[in-house]
């Protein structure tokens, strides 16, 4: 063999082993980094591929790489379990019989507890039982803040405050994540009412932007690491949430680091070239088309679709922007769907309906107990009153409606714990449907009776009870506590004011209890000794309910909202804020928040309005006293952390919990500043006759304020006051301290 032949056979070797070596599938080595991974499947896509991935291919699905190995994406709907799997293009029901679940309390439960360990079990559970079902992509949790009582969403969300939800949302998150399922915090950001929720153009300041509505999603982006983040119908800055310049691309993405995909709300986006430009990153939609229903090759008409791509095809815009798209849902992929290290899920399993239970019981909140008539004893005649004692609460409410493998009623949790001597009667009448997207209660609610015969029977009952439990409050339907609109009103529906009235003259022993995520107007609240908020606490709610009135467990859920005692004493009514005003085109709605920072208990401090119950409120079927609280120090620089100690004792006769709160009081600051603002807690579980130390400690950061002047955060020297308490209207306990 001449050498010139020798030379070429070696270098066509050299050449084909050296494209061997490029052409090895790194994306599929799990021993490299999910980075070099994503840089390797993206040179590999082609065009067509990396726009089909980055828009839905179903109501809840989007391709993978088909060529390459990548799975279908699966999202689906929580936040408080897995919803039941719909047809391909339909919202009505795939009629499955694998797809029921558990159903856990809804968020303001979960808030309630103030347990931050109970929400990281919480998150796994869920993340387990997405995994059976192959959901790689949870749409939950929610932390909008509780701006308004009317708010038809409120029961999605944890709560008035943004420190409180920061706490109760990262641990949910890194459980979810956990199990290889990616939390899509939701809805980012300032939607806080439904009603034209599509229209709603928000104005507010940059410095309640940054100190009450974006703390709880920020701490879920730095801290909780999540993987996805669903944008908001409403518009700032007169963008849509779903393609915002300010809020995806300047603060999202460029100031906290996001790395993970913006998902659009269903049809919320509106724009291509925004969508493009302005931080979307995976377009859902409501439709087929995500604007009119039943357009022919509907999906490829999406905004990220085929209009995106007829754009880089005549050189319109660039692919650079597409690019950064592909490489987040890359990266998603590959820490769901493409990770082979995920741990197996299970459904409906003892330890799920533990979990649901334990959240109830930590949640329920007793809101008021005179004369100790609760807890129920044993033995007595029980009268129960009420729809919400039978109606099934995991059924309805929009997008985080479910189909429980069973939910225990209130009236079935009672009759379990104390037997016979539990008798009914309805009361009134709510709501008598029980479906939703083709899930239905199986309830036959219908009633004939008219609201006059319904409460002379429960009259003439409860003249002979020793207790008259009435389970009352709002449902998941329209206008009520339901996605898609607001409540129209403050006060109690259907009549129920005239059924606790008259309840009340024939027995003194009436304890209300309420199911809602939402507070209302209580105008009877002198003539009932004992009021209940029982929440929707889903598949476990009668046992978890019993549990709280018969005294196995004893209350410590705490108020994520301040109970005001009519509507007008809410900061975004009492301004005439909400719910903004119309354009002159009709197209937008301008709603402006007056009240600026001071929100839930921060406005009813400034205002000095007096609450029907504060922030943080919650009693116990025992006593608790805090002792007075110290300081490791009394002057600090801004690099310096603070801790406070106080004792806290049982000083009832049963094991209890409560949840020591700490405010920080700034007493001069060249801008208004709340009177109080929460900024560290923790929950103490206490024997009777037991006392503990408990050290709060606290940073730079809950002594500082956003300052919209100078657009950045500041911790101003000057003198500073630590108050300890049981809520915002029970300080026990103050430190003065001083910032150098």
């Amino acid at each position: 063999m001449k050498k010139s032949t020798t030379i070429i056979i070696v270098t066509m070797l050299a050449l084909s082993l050296h494209t061997q070596a490029q052409d090895r599938r790194v994306y599929l080595d799990e021993s490299a980094d999910i980075e070099t991974r994503v840089e390797d499947a993206l040179r590999r896509m082609t065009l067509d591929e990396k726009i089909a991935i980055i828009h839905a291919q179903s109501k809840f699905s989007s391709p993978g790489v088909k060529r390459l190995g990548f799975p279908d994406l699966w999202t689906d709907d929580g936040p408080h379990g897995v919803r039941p799997d719909v047809l391909w293009d339909e919202w009505e029901q795939a009629g499955q019989t694998n797809d029921s679940c558990v159903a856990f309390p809804a968020l303001t439960c979960l808030a309630a507890t103030w347990n931050p360990t109970l929400s990281r079990a919480y998150g796994e559970s869920l993340g387990e039982e997405a995994l059976y079902r192959n959901k790689n992509v949870m749409l939950g949790p929610g932390v909008n803040i509780f701006r308004t009582p009317l708010n038809g969403r409120n029961f999605e969300y944890m709560g008035e405050d943004p420190w409180l939800a920061s706490r109760m949302v990262v641990p949910y998150i890194q459980g979810l994540q956990s199990k290889g399922v990616a939390a899509c915090v939701k809805h980012y950001a300032l939607n806080n009412d439904e009603e034209y929720r599509h229209q709603v153009n928000v104005i507010v300041s940059d410095r309640a932007l940054r100190e009450i509505y974006l703390p709880a999603f920020k701490a879920a982006v730095t801290e909780g690491k999540a993987w996805a983040i669903m944008g908001a119908y409403n518009l700032y800055k007169n963008q849509h949430n779903c393609h915002n310049e300010t809020l995806l691309n300047k603060i999202l993405k460029q100031e906290w680091g996001f790395d993970g995909v913006v998902v659009s709300d269903w049809g919320g986006a509106h724009n291509t070239l925004e969508a493009v430009k302005n931080g979307l990153d995976l377009e859902f939609g409501t439709w087929t088309d995500g604007l009119a229903q039943g357009t022919h090759n509907a999906y490829d008409n999406y905004y990220l679709a085929h209009p995106y791509r007829q754009l880089i095809l005549q050189g319109k815009v660039g692919t650079k922007e597409l690019d950064d798209k592909v490489r987040r849902v890359l990266r998603l992929m590959f820490r769901s769907t493409m990770n082979r290290q995920r741990p197996y899920g299970s459904l409906c399993s003892e330890d799920h309906y533990a979990v649901a239970r334990k959240v109830g019981q930590e949640g329920i909140v007793l809101l008021k107990n005179d004369r100790d008539v609760l807890p129920i004893r044993q033995g007595a005649r029980v009268l129960v009153v009420g729809e919400n004692a039978i109606k099934m609460m995991t059924v309805g409410g929009g997008s985080s409606s479910l189909k429980a493998q069973h939910e225990i009623s209130p009236l079935q949790g009672l009759r379990e714990r104390l037997g016979t001597s539990v008798d009914y009667a309805r009361g009134y009448v709510g709501d008598i449907s029980g479906a939703y997207n083709g899930v239905t209660t199986g309830q036959d609610l219908s009633e004939q009776r008219s609201p006059q015969e319904l409460i002379a029977e429960a009259v003439e009952k409860a003249r002979n009870a020793d207790y008259v439990v009435v389970f009352g409050g709002l449902n998941k339907s329209d206008f009520q506590d339901c996605e898609g609109h607001d409540r129209k009103e403050y006060g109690l529906p259907y009549g129920q004011d005239a059924l606790v009235e008259a309840l009340a003259a024939v027995n003194k022993n009436i304890v209300f209890v309420g199911i809602s995520g939402n507070p209302f107007s209580i105008p009877w609240i002198d003539r009932v000794p004992a009021v209940i908020q029982g929440w929707f606490l889903g598949s476990e709610a009668g046992l978890a309910l019993a549990d709280v009135l018969t005294g196995e467990t004893c209350p410590s859920g705490k108020l994520p909202f301040t109970w005001l005692a009519k509507l007008d004493d809410c900061g975004a009514h009492a301004t005439g804020s909400y719910p903004g005003v119309w354009r002159a085109d009709h197209q937008v709605i301008d709603e402006e928040y007056k009240e600026d920072i001071f929100v839930g208990y921060r406005w009813a401090d400034s205002r000095k309005v007096k609450p029907l119950f504060p922030f943080g409120h919650g009693l116990s079927y025992t006593t608790f006293s805090i002792g007075n609280v110290t300081a490791d120090k009394r002057e600090l620089t801004v690099n310096d952390s603070l801790t406070v100690t106080v004792t806290v004792s049982n000083t009832g006769k049963v094991s209890g919990a409560t949840t020591v709160q700490l405010y920080i009081s700034d007493k001069k600051c060249s801008l208004p500043r709340p009177e109080k603002e929460l900024k560290a807690f923790q929950k103490v579980f206490l024997q009777p006759g037991e006392q503990r130390n408990v050290k709060l400690t606290i940073g730079r950061d809950a002594l500082s304020f956003y300052d919209d002047r100078s657009q950045q955060w500041t911790a101003e020297p000057g003198d500073f006051e630590a108050l300890v308490g049981f809520s915002a209207g029970d300080i026990k306990s103050k430190v003065k301290f001083k910032l150098k």
